[in-house]
């Protein structure tokens, strides 16, 4: 075990169920209707724990839709009362008074609603009227003082909005917006998503409008890397914040809904599950020697392409595993390095 004492948990995504409201045309989980087997309370209750015990500082939860599932709110008050930040990603299309008062109650550090485009791209990608309903419960969230963002996916379409989507982001009360690239897993790949879009736009629009912003623009760590701006770019006011490479499996862990755990819960493939917590505890996968592997295992030799080349090679170890894995099966040559796609 002496070798993985320097893996230190930090952050997970949990996927509490992949029941949703929606079957969204790239959903990568191909979520809808809720497996049948997934984790009990009970089984939640204790994984709440397991994180606890690892040290774990912060929880993201999704789904599916995580209010789609009776017991979430019990779920999260067993992450706050052990001191993990939770924070909630949704699609915003459930939301009531009832949801509103119990995430106050929670003390949840903040809710994340996807909004993927104006209103005829994101209803064409999700469902009819769920723009409305995403707007409606950024409104909702802020006047019941819960911090709010908004998550983007990006593709070969809705690129080209960025602008007016900024304009329509303006007059609402967001404190931040990501960016972040639609992988080509899932329902994403089945229905062939136009995935692919210039990264060079993307940099350049958060370069133009993230100083006068009255919210933090950033991109997630699939799009970069190490350009003059890469500070601004994660989305710190600072300025100094940069990518450091894949957490998965080093600093991070994502958990499905039947207890697979993986280094990402962006890495939805069989291959990279290190294990189940219904027959293994989480200490006991996060400290094996043979988990997370592909990460732990990095030397800059495993690098292709022009990350091989790269000076910063090194440090960002090729980007993100998951896009790189889904987009062109090369883990360790990243196809959004804003560095390898210069124009």
């Amino acid at each position: 075990m002496g070798e993985q004492i320097k893996y230190h948990l930090k952050s997970c995504v949990w996927e509490i169920t992949l029941g949703c409201c929606f079957s969204c045309a790239y959903c990568g989980s191909k979520a809808g209707k809720a497996r049948e087997d997934e984790l009990t309370l009970e089984e939640c209750l204790s994984v709440a724990g397991q994180l606890a015990d690892l040290g774990c500082q912060r929880v993201s939860l999704l789904g599916g839709e995580v209010f789609m599932r009776g017991d979430w709110a019990e779920i999260v008050n067993a992450l706050t009362e052990r001191k993990i930040i939770v924070s909630i990603i949704t699609n915003g299309f459930l939301f009531d008074q009832d949801i509103l008062k119990r995430l106050k109650s929670l003390d949840v550090e903040s809710v994340a609603v996807s909004l993927d485009g104006t209103e005829k791209i994101h209803d064409k990608y999700r469902q009819k009227g769920s723009y409305r309903r995403a707007l409606s419960a950024l409104r909702a969230l802020h006047s019941a003082g819960i911090p709010v963002s908004v998550i983007t996916t990006l593709n070969g379409e809705n690129i080209f909005c960025l602008e007016e989507m900024y304009g329509i982001l303006q007059k609402s009360p967001v404190f931040a917006w990501q960016l972040q690239a639609c992988s080509p897993m899932g329902n994403a790949s089945q229905n062939e998503i136009p995935y692919q879009f210039d990264v060079q736009k993307v940099i350049r629009f958060v370069e133009d409008y993230a100083p006068g912003a009255a919210f933090r623009i950033g991109v997630a760590d699939n799009i970069g890397y190490y350009t003059e701006s890469e500070g601004y770019l994660r989305g710190n006011l600072s300025g100094k914040a940069c990518f450091r490479g894949c957490g998965a499996g080093l600093t991070s862990i994502g958990i499905d809904s039947i207890g697979n755990v993986r280094g990402c819960e962006a890495m939805y493939d069989d291959s990279f599950i290190e294990g189940n917590i219904r027959t293994s505890t989480l200490r006991e996968i996060w400290e094996s020697p043979e988990s997370f592997r592909y990460n732990r295992g990095f030397t800059s030799e495993l690098l292709t392409g022009k990350c091989r080349e790269c000076a910063y090679g090194r440090v960002c170890a090729g980007g993100c595993r998951s896009y790189n894995y889904f987009a062109h099966g090369k883990l360790y040559e990243s196809p959004l390095c804003v560095r390898n796609n210069t124009v």
